[in-house]
């Protein structure tokens, strides 16, 4: 069994106007697909279709305000309510309380424990470590759990290597332009590949909270669009009687463009596999991600691991 988890930072359900809606304006027939037809948009109920599991999932988790990505994300990690334990949400970084929270128990370090095999599939660029080793620049609570379990952050070298992907899927975007380069459905295709590798792939895509603050209604249908091309590469190569994919999001933005902040939208959640019923039970809020796939990958046989890629920075 293998868990591939696809993250979304600042995708909502929003409201049906494609004036303001990048989600309804864009052409997605991959995500639509797996809600038989259905929009992603507010309203639409909890499905399930041939392929998927798709759940409207709450993330305000009972705190007044709009989610924040370093408390929506550490509760995804961790099963833990961190908005109501940090009284209040908060991002987009961890502060200290949050980040001791990553440290001492999320779902990386949980599987590496148990001698499972996990891994974070971006690649960051030098510029990046060469920020954080100076102090300029702190980790988001995703790569901070990844660390804390272990874990090394991938590079350059693996992404070069083919072992890893840009945070654009395609390596177009890449600083120096060295990335290996493919088309969204090809990238889906690796992602699987990869994916596959291990008990338990991370995959973060943020630039669809990027374009949700700055972003116009054109480039954000086309970050969409790509996104929907990569997901119907990534569902041709995978074996849904071996392993999931859990896909949703840490709190709404994109899916509203008339204003440039975070909503209290609940997120898509799509769970796609022969096990989805089972991992999709009493999933409601960001909460149930970490028990699920714990639960999911307690007695799993492990995958072929790629060699080299696991270790600490």
């Amino acid at each position: 069994m293998s868990i591939l988890f696809l993250f979304l930072d600042g995708v909502g359900l929003g409201q049906p106007d494609p004036a303001t809606n990048p989600l309804v304006a864009a052409e997605l027939p991959n995500l639509r697909g797996l809600l038989g037809g259905q929009g992603l948009v507010a309203g639409t109920p909890a499905t399930e279709t041939e392929r998927a599991v798709f759940i409207p999932t709450d993330a305000n988790l009972g705190v007044e305000g709009p989610p924040q990505s370093a408390t929506g994300q550490a509760t995804i990690l961790t099963g833990l309510n961190v908005p109501r334990i940090n009284g209040a949400h908060w991002g987009p970084k961890p502060n200290a309380a949050i980040a001791e929270l990553l440290r001492r128990d999320n779902v990386f370090r949980r599987l590496t424990q148990r001698g499972q095999t996990a891994a974070l599939l971006n690649a960051y660029p030098q510029r990046y470590f060469d920020a954080v080793n100076s102090g300029r620049r702190n980790y988001s609570a995703i790569p901070l759990a990844v660390t804390a379990a272990g874990l090394r952050l991938f590079t350059t070298g693996d992404l070069l290597a083919g072992n890893a992907l840009s945070a654009d899927f395609t390596g177009e975007g890449w600083p120096d332009g060295s990335a290996p380069h493919y088309s969204a459905h090809e990238a889906g295709q690796k992602l699987a590949a990869l994916a596959a590798g291990y008990d338990f792939a991370f995959f973060e895509f943020w630039l669809s909270d990027y374009m949700g603050h700055r972003g116009s209604l054109d480039e954000a249908r086309g970050i969409l669009e790509r996104l929907d091309a990569v997901v119907g590469g990534l569902l041709a190569a995978w074996d849904d009687a071996a392993g999931l994919i859990v896909i949703t999001a840490d709190h709404g933005n994109l899916e509203d463009l008339s204003q440039r902040h975070h909503t209290r939208n609940r997120v898509p959640t799509f769970v796609i596999g022969r096990a989805r019923q089972a991992f999709a039970e009493g999933l409601t809020d960001l909460t149930g991600f970490t028990p699920a796939i714990l639960e999911a990958l307690l007695d799993a046989p492990s995958p072929t691991v790629y060699h080299g890629l696991q270790g600490t920075i």
